[in-house]
């Protein structure tokens, strides 16, 4: 199968940098581009009362990490993009694979929520049921 735009969410874990190494490979045989996804969870509304600017700094460390996975992916050859957004991490991954057609999600089977999920992590868990693109989940 001839695979043209793959999806890689990404957190800064070890488990979402094995899931692009799985998408850079993928790519590197179909002559895909990679888009990384990194979604950042809303901040309660409580929170914005008390700091200011709260998601500033999580924007920062979140461009970091793309711009370590865009560079990851150009030293093998590999065109990345990168889309940093707010919400829900689960439901924000499939929306947006499903809004541009993404021929296949990439992802790591755990990330930096914690262990909600016995096996897989809560959000490669939803993405594996949600999304109407196939899905493969790097452990």
């Amino acid at each position: 199968m001839m695979w043209k735009k793959i999806l890689v969410p990404l957190d800064g874990s070890k488990n979402s940098f094995r899931g692009l190494d799985m998408a850079i490979y993928l790519a590197r045989q179909c002559g895909a581009t990679l888009t990384g996804i990194f979604v950042l969870p809303r901040t309660p509304e409580k929170a914005f009362r008390r700091l200011q600017n709260p998601e500033k700094e999580a924007l920062k460390i979140a461009d970091k990490i793309m711009e370590r996975a865009k560079l990851r992916s150009a030293q093998n050859g590999i065109v990345f993009n990168k889309k940093i957004d707010f919400g829900d991490p689960a439901y924000m991954i499939v929306k947006f694979a499903k809004s541009l057609n993404y021929d296949i999600i990439v992802i790591g089977a755990r990330g930096q929520s914690g262990i909600k999920d016995i096996f897989l992590g809560s959000v490669s868990n939803y993405v594996l049921h949600k999304s109407s693109a196939p899905v493969v989940i790097v452990k």
